[in-house]
């Protein structure tokens, strides 16, 4: 992407995003001028919670299968807008929860602001500062079966590693010094509620969670979850012999259970979309209209 300008504006970004709606009376931080300016108005939370973001194709696709690396670029086109927004959401957050197969399958990332958006990074660093927190959010992996690549560089940078005692023995000796591991105990699985209340004990109460379905399928079937922020990139993925998957995965809910969820906010970036949903069965994440 390009450099920012006199004004704050990165390259590829402008006009900056487009408020098509917004919900009365949600909760707003103060940013940075810059970062207001791109997103076209105010961001914020109640706190806890727990917010998911991310990017699918027209026709419902979030991942384009195991032997795609960084499927999640390939679905968005590498869109400046997307990417600025998701590193906003990441300045916003305390940790960000993810999935081993989602650290697999970006064997390059980190999970920081400043790594998705550099042009915004000090905006980004700014608006962290301006509320106390560190300079980067926590990073936290689940694993069930402790299948990491001890290489990938977000783990050398340091994270928790939230795994089962299967996964723990699996683990040991083989990650990085900067890496925390708990044990969560002899299970073939872990429960949601529990990876969560960990994710918050180590790092805060502002969780962001961007992938991948099945562990948002896992948050949702707990009602662990609050928001779901959704960019609708303008592009077919297409679906054959290959799984690929939509936001849940793991996880059958209609007809017998319905997840119903209230729109927030909508934003426009050319042909993107950038929708923000509050979940109804989680607590509100606005005030009420006066209206």
């Amino acid at each position: 992407m390009a450099e920012s300008d006199a004004s704050g504006t990165a390259g590829g970004l402008s006009p900056p995003l487009a408020r098509l709606y917004e919900r009365a009376r949600l909760p707003a931080w103060p940013l940075p001028p810059a970062l207001t300016d791109l997103y076209g108005g105010d961001l914020g939370f109640r706190s806890p919670c727990v917010y998911a973001n991310f990017v699918a194709s027209v026709d419902g696709v979030t991942a384009l299968g195991p032997e795609y690396p960084s499927s999640g670029s390939a679905i968005s086109g590498h869109a400046p807008a997307d990417r600025f927004v998701m590193g906003l959401l990441r300045a916003c957050a305390d940790v960000v929860l993810i999935g081993a197969g989602t650290l697999r399958a970006t064997p390059g990332h980190l999970w920081t602001p400043g790594h998705v958006c550099p042009v915004a990074a000090e905006g980004y660093a700014a608006f962290r500062r301006g509320r106390g927190l560190a300079a980067d959010p926590q990073l936290a992996v689940v694993t069930a079966r402790g299948d990491l690549p001890a290489g990938h560089p977000a783990l050398r940078a340091g994270a928790l590693i939230l795994t089962t005692a299967s996964g723990a023995r699996q683990l040991h000796g083989r990650l990085p010094a900067a890496c925390t591991i708990l044990d969560l105990g002899e299970r073939p699985e872990l429960p949601s509620a529990e990876v969560l209340a960990a994710a918050r004990a180590w790092g805060g109460s502002m969780v962001l969670t961007e992938g991948g379905p099945r562990l948002l399928g896992q948050l949702a079937a707990g009602g662990l979850l609050d928001e779901l922020f959704l960019t609708i990139a303008p592009v077919l993925a297409g679906r054959g012999d290959t799984s690929r998957p939509g936001l849940v995965a793991g996880l059958e809910l209609l007809p017998g259970r319905t997840e119903s969820a209230e729109l927030l906010t909508v934003r426009r970036h050319g042909s993107c979309l950038f929708v923000r949903y509050a979940m109804r069965g989680a607590p509100p994440a606005a005030e009420p209209s006066s209206g």
